[in-house]
């Protein structure tokens, strides 16, 4: 998978992916991660990519040009599934459309700043308007990280054990069930008998129930009415 990632301010964006499963998913060839930086693509000396906007109002918007500069430069060199666009009030990041993205060979990733976009780079650039949840943040630099974190470690390879991401927290509209290590006793505080017996079908079953458990409690919106009650 290749990720291009326009932005404002590439040097935020970095460190996420210069350490643990980011960048040995890179150095193993799984994914490739390319930063571009949106000031690159416009030629006035002040390096200019906001304006105000038309019929007045409080904050600066990025322009369309600078934008419609870059894309069309990279999408004259390969052909891209998806060119998404972090914001507030895009469709909300779930496990389901991760698990969608995760797929994709090539994808570009546009992180807003200021009060927005320009409204035509909406309309005939981007194709999918995503956000991390219901709360502004300063730019979608850290959405943009959040979403290549919850896509990379789907990909075939990235995990040492592949099987721990079908075991993930949502990926059946379930929270993922308590877990522990050794010792299995300490302070008093004893790890469940059924998981120390050995008996993996009886654990299975187990770790489904209380699944639906933690769900029910903290989170019956995942859940159909029917399992509700």
């Amino acid at each position: 998978m290749r990720i291009d990632i326009i932005t404002v301010v590439p040097d935020l964006l970095k460190s996420p992916f210069e350490a643990s499963i980011l960048k040995r998913a890179i150095e193993k060839g799984h994914v490739e991660i390319h930063f571009h930086n949106l000031r690159d693509y416009v030629t006035d000396n002040y390096k200019q990519i906001d304006d105000y906007q038309f019929g007045g109002g409080a904050g600066m918007v990025m322009m369309v040009e600078p934008i419609d500069k870059c894309i069309s430069h990279l999408k004259s060199e390969r052909e891209y599934d998806e060119i998404i666009y972090m914001t507030p009030d895009g469709e909300r990041l779930q496990q389901k459309l991760a698990n969608k993205i995760s797929m994709y060979e090539n994808i570009i990733i546009l992180c807003g700043h200021y009060k927005g976009v320009d409204q035509r780079v909406r309309d005939h650039f981007i194709t999918k308007e995503i956000s991390i949840g219901d709360y502004v943040l300063s730019g979608g630099e850290l959405g943009a990280a959040v979403l290549c974190d919850a896509i990379i470690r789907l990909i075939p390879g990235v995990l040492g054990n592949e099987t721990s991401a079908l075991t993930d927290s949502f990926q059946d509209n379930l929270l993922a069930p308590p877990v522990y290590t050794r010792p299995a006793e300490y302070k008093g505080w004893e790890v469940p008998e059924i998981l120390t017996s050995g008996n993996f079908p009886k654990i299975e079953e187990w770790r489904e129930e209380q699944a639906y458990l933690r769900t029910r409690k903290l989170r019956p919106d995942l859940l159909d009415e029917d399992e509700k009650n």
